[in-house]
């Protein structure tokens, strides 16, 4: 299960409904968003980000741009994980 959730006042609160019983314990993985991760945002305005949004690109252009990255996103994973 993936989702978005916001620190606040020392507590991860999610920003969805999770169907999970009371006191569940979880394994917790944090990774910056786009706007705090390795800098990202500073390559644009924020009026560049808001533009963005609006942006119609169909999902075949996305899968015909991603089709020509050579390699798996698995490959990079699974040796990722070898590197720890």
């Amino acid at each position: 299960m993936t989702f978005e959730a916001v620190y606040e006042n020392g507590v991860f609160r999610p920003l969805e409904s999770l169907v999970l019983p009371n006191m569940q314990h979880v394994l917790v993985t944090v990774s910056g968003t786009l706007a705090t991760a390795d800098g990202i945002a500073d390559y644009f305005e924020p009026e560049e980000w808001e533009a963005a949004k609006l942006d119609d690109i169909s999902l075949q252009e996305v899968r015909s741009a991603l089709s020509s990255i050579p390699g798996s996103l698995a490959d990079t994973v699974i040796a990722s994980r070898e590197d720890r």
